[in-house]
């Protein structure tokens, strides 16, 4: 089914054409007819398979060409990058449209934000802090919602943001339509949506905890000091001109990061001790690719959406193994093929195996020519186990003196409630983040 089957408008046809998309994904498809109709969707699908589009598209031609004062959709989102990434979705798609649309969230400062709602704004992507913040300081208005999007549900509830959001929702109207997407229907999702979606349509289009087909997965089995020395060989060999590492914590991040820089790769890192302004020059160097590779930790993992990115690498497995799934989803998007490769430690063999027991099948073992897997007297031992908590969470931006924290990234009691919930799943509260097309 075309996209000119769905029932949207002229404007909006013509800028899904533009960026380069002919026939809707299965998930765009079930999803878009639905939030025309005004019902409320709960909808799974597995990273990189058009979510954010199944949303956005809908939503812009229920808007029109009118503007209000005050904002009628918010979307929430987990992370920094991925709101970022809404709020460019609904650009490309609204050019057309007089909508306004802004982007809420911590590590800048406040007044752009509220300068923003006092001149009037349709469309608000925000993370729930920093947006929490404006509306107890009177900021912020969301009496006019008439659409509420929770985007990554299930990441927001691994990133402890369930009481963040039941404030924000206080500030909402109870009569509305509410959409949630999420990458899983785990009890804990269900759980929420039954609170606030009224008889909402069930989506599923992809098998829990499903790789993409379309995704070349592959070990390699190296002894732990000679990882840096195979990944910068691999990268040289093959001449891999965009590479995403994740590392499993923020030193490792910019240790490796330090250390590919002086094998000639230029590299940056993304972390949640990095200032705003890092993160974004560091993802806008590697997608116009004067940043070869990027080192990042999970708060990258449904962050960021990066056009035509073909190798993913886990320097470092996950202690999760859903996180698996979310890492090497940042390749293989759209319909594209990608390669994501895992280079494995001894002390890493039991991740690997909690993984293919996740996914439901073996990762094919390469070997690597031309360079030694194994560890000699003078390899520099690897510092931190395989096991250690990511501890990903920075203080960023600032908050009032009121929520007595540091600001949107601030970890908080919700936070440690999670870690005895079975680790740690996403770092700070502006990393990790989830996509799709858009």
């Amino acid at each position: 089914m075309p996209f000119d089957q769905l029932g949207l408008a002229p404007s909006l046809l013509e800028a899904v054409a533009a960026a380069g998309y002919s026939e809707p994904t299965p998930i765009q498809t079930k999803a878009i007819p639905a939030v025309l109709d005004g019902r409320d969707v709960l909808a799974a699908a597995q990273t990189g398979t058009g979510k954010t589009a199944a949303f956005t598209l809908p939503i812009l031609h229920r808007l029109g060409d009118n503007q209000q004062k005050k904002p009628r959709v918010l979307v929430l989102a987990p992370t920094r990058e991925l709101a970022a990434q809404v709020n460019e979705s609904v650009r490309t798609y609204g050019k057309s449209s007089p909508v306004r649309s802004t982007v809420i969230f911590g590590g800048v400062g406040y007044q752009p934000q509220i300068s923003t709602f006092k001149k009037g704004v349709d469309i608000v992507v925000a993370t729930p802090g920093r947006l929490l913040d404006l509306l107890q300081q009177g900021h912020a208005d969301l009496s006019c919602i008439e659409t509420l999007v929770l985007d990554e549900g299930d990441r927001m509830l691994d990133m402890g943001f369930i009481h963040d959001i039941k404030r924000v929702l206080k500030y909402v109207p109870a009569k509305r339509q509410t959409l949630l997407f999420s990458a899983t229907f785990s009890q804990d999702i269900r759980k929420l949506a039954s609170n606030l979606l009224d008889n909402p349509l069930e989506i599923d289009v992809a098998p829990r905890n499903a790789t993409a087909d379309r995704i070349d997965q592959k070990v390699v089995l190296v002894e732990k000091p000679r990882k840096r020395a195979v990944l910068s060989h691999l990268i040289k060999e093959h001449n891999w001109h965009r590479v995403l590492v994740f590392a499993r914590t923020k030193h490792g991040a910019n240790r490796l990061c330090k250390q590919l820089d002086s094998d000639g790769l230029p590299s940056a890192a993304l972390h949640g001790n990095k200032s705003q302004n890092a993160r974004t020059k560091a993802l806008d160097g590697f997608k116009d690719g004067k940043i070869q590779v990027l080192v990042a930790t999970d708060i990258a993992a449904r962050g960021i959406d990066i056009e035509s990115l073909p190798h993913v690498v886990n320097f470092e497995l996950p202690n999760v193994p859903e996180d698996y799934v979310h890492r090497i989803g940042r390749t293989g998007r759209a319909g594209e093929s990608g390669e994501a490769l895992s280079l494995v430690g001894p002390d890493e063999r039991k991740l690997l195996k909690d993984i293919e027991k996740l996914i439901g099948k073996q990762i094919e073992r390469m070997t690597v020519e031309g360079v030694d897997t194994r560890a000699g007297e003078n390899d520099e031992p690897d510092e931190r186990p395989a096991r250690q908590p990511n501890n990903d969470r920075g203080h960023h931006g600032s908050r009032p003196p009121k929520r007595g924290g540091g600001g949107n990234n601030a970890p908080g009691r919700n936070q440690q409630r999670r870690r005895s919930r079975g680790g740690n799943q996403g770092g700070n509260r502006s990393g990790g983040g989830g996509g799709g097309q858009s």
